[in-house]
């Protein structure tokens, strides 16, 4: 078998990393990362619908931050699935649950603009708790790249909280 044949036919597994991060530590921070990633991808679904659908005053200013942070959140989801398969794990792959990444509540087109910013808050909140306990667990084990990243991740979200409650300020 030729060297590119062999190097074709390589198979790499979350065994075979030895970056210095231990195997148990990368599939359960990998768990940690999927679980934010989900909540990611479902606040992106979120953002998107509001974008579309959002009326009245604050129509024109939450259409312009739903988009800026749907798009955000779309190329983090990438990110974090990356950090994944870097950790050698396998990244989510299944989106059984896409019910679930519908707003809750009342009707879209029931919620007034305030609502659909309330909700997007607290589902940012929640991220941000996610990723401090993420980035905390990477720190202890020195992930550092783990950590970075959630800690880059979390000045978006805080930055997208202050935004949203300035928008929608009295």
């Amino acid at each position: 078998m030729s060297n590119v044949s062999s190097i074709m036919h390589a198979k790499s597994t979350s065994e075979d990393i030895n970056t210095g991060l231990e195997e148990g530590f990368r599939k359960d921070i990998s768990k940690t990362l999927s679980d934010i990633l989900g909540a990611s991808y479902r606040l992106m679904v979120k953002s998107h619908v509001y974008h579309w659908n959002v009326v009245g005053p604050l129509f024109k200013p939450l259409h312009e931050l739903t988009e800026e942070h749907y798009q955000n959140l779309f190329e983090a989801i990438d990110v974090i699935a990356e950090r994944v398969r870097a950790l050698g794990n396998v990244a989510p792959y299944s989106i059984g649950h896409a019910a679930d990444f519908a707003p809750e509540g009342k009707e879209v087109e029931h919620l007034t603009a305030i609502e659909m910013v309330d909700d997007l808050i607290k589902e940012h909140e929640s991220i941000c708790r996610q990723m401090r306990e993420a980035a905390e667990k990477a720190g202890d084990n020195k992930d550092v790249v783990t950590e970075d990243l959630m800690t880059e991740r979390l000045a978006f979200h805080e930055k997208a909280i202050w935004m949203l409650r300035a928008t929608a300020s009295e």
